[in-house]
């Protein structure tokens, strides 16, 4: 009895000692994908989600021409808003043998909605009425197949994780009460289009390349360049044009993280129909977009700062093409793009409760932040023509406080600086957030 116990005993650390070597290789490397063994999750369906819930008060002029006017509109009142700007519906299902599905169903500035009234002071007709503004859009909807952690490939509606705030949006990511301006303001936000993504992760890295229908020149504009690049007003996505876009994150030093991002990718006649004449055919309107982040958090400190550069050629040639002068297109914009935006920023936060030793046992946290940044959609003088108000900096101070993990109460005093011959922008933000799995 006793040998048999022995040898038990034996068995049990050899298998032990083989299960912790295994998952020590798995921590360091998973580039040797074969060798590992599935294991699948207790539960297959995950539910998560986040929202957002601001109010602002806005002292400056919300007057169509307070640019072009500036001088009459430097007295007007301020305006106030509550809003919705996110909430966000995340599903996911875990089918096995590494076969998963995830999907994203984002309500904007609390969705969208239309129905037909009868109006009885009108005769008794019939009106189709808009009951609420904003809008609701498939964010992310795709199938995704993993070898191993340094192997997946991901195939549908997927998010570009080119920039800071593309990579992650969530509201626990920013201590702004909206998303960070400079980015949110050149470039899509957030970013999705449906292509196909292979990524993993390997030591200290985790990469991503991604395939992409092109962004569509139709969309850009002079205060937001290529921003509303990846929509569409049609039942599909056009890619006529194609892009690709990639990023690389280092976790080398403890509580850091850098990321490199960028995309390439044609622009010009990626719209429906194909035009085969005139600038449609004969532009390119390439996209080249470089970025680069980090967030560190240690020492009570928690810092992100990024700097966005984008390209756009072909941009004189924009306000010729076709469905930006077709009248009866969904687009119409005539104004110049610009060849080159920028976007530079930077925020950090000190954790106040961590120095309160009652408030550190309940894991609550207040953020004592500033932010500064600088962006301009329209920074180069495409055509002769400048847009000055375009060029904006913005500091903003203000707190976070977490209750617990998942939620987050925010309170900012912020200020836009424009140009000497623009009124400034000082605005008062409170809001309230959450980000979180619930299954």
């Amino acid at each position: 009895m006793k040998k048999m116990m022995m040898a038990c005993a034996v068995c049990v650390m050899v298998t032990a000692t083989q299960s912790a070597t295994a998952q020590t290789a798995e921590e360091q490397s998973a580039v040797e994908c074969s060798s590992q063994k599935e294991n699948k999750p207790k539960k297959a369906l995950s539910i998560g989600g986040y929202g957002e819930i601001a109010f602002s008060r806005n002292f400056y002029s919300d007057h169509v021409s307070r640019y072009s006017q500036p001088e009459q509109h430097k007295n007007d009142p301020s305006h106030g808003r509550f809003d919705v700007p996110h909430a966000v519906i995340y599903l996911g299902y875990d089918f096995g043998k590494g076969w998963t599905f995830g999907t994203e169903i984002e309500f904007e500035h609390g969705g969208s909605g239309s129905a037909y009234e009868k109006e009885d002071e009108e005769g008794g007709e019939w009106e189709q009425e808009t009951e609420k503004g904003g809008e609701v859009e498939l964010e992310q909807f795709w199938i995704q197949k993993s070898w191993c952690k340094a192997a997946n490939l991901r195939l549908g509606h997927i998010v570009v994780p080119v920039g800071l705030n593309n990579a992650h949006h969530e509201p626990t990511n920013f201590f702004t009460v909206y998303r960070p301006e400079g980015e949110n303001t050149i470039m899509p936000s957030t970013w999705h289009q449906t292509g196909a993504s292979f990524w993993g992760k390997a030591g200290s890295f985790r990469y991503e390349v991604q395939f992409l229908a092109g962004l569509n020149a139709d969309h850009f504009t002079n205060t937001g360049w290529i921003n509303k690049g990846n929509s569409t007003p049609l039942e599909f996505e056009v890619a006529n044009k194609y892009g690709a876009a990639m990023r690389i994150d280092n976790y080398s030093v403890s509580g850091l993280r850098i990321g490199l991002s960028g995309y390439y990718g044609h622009s010009i006649g990626n719209s429906y129909p194909n035009n085969a004449n005139g600038v449609d055919a004969t532009y390119k309107g390439k996209v080249a977009i470089g970025a680069i982040d980090f967030t560190y958090k240690g020492h009570n400190w928690l810092v992100r700062g990024q700097a966005d550069y984008g390209y756009l050629s072909d941009a004189e040639q924009l306000k010729y093409v076709y469905n930006r002068l077709n009248s009866k297109s969904p687009y119409k914009h005539s104004a110049y793009v610009s060849k080159n935006a920028y976007a530079v920023g930077i925020e950090a936060g000190y954790d106040l409760f961590s120095q309160i030793p009652a408030m550190r046992r309940m894991q609550r946290q207040l953020y004592l932040f500033g932010r500064y940044e600088q962006y301009n959609p329209y920074a180069s003088k495409t055509g002769g023509t400048t847009y000055d108000y375009t060029e904006v900096k913005r500091m903003a101070v203000g707190v976070n406080y977490y209750p617990v993990k998942q939620i987050v109460v925010k309170a900012e005093y912020s200020h836009r600086f424009l140009k000497s011959i623009y009124n400034n922008e000082p605005a008062l933000n409170v809001g309230i957030a959450y980000e979180g799995w619930f299954l």
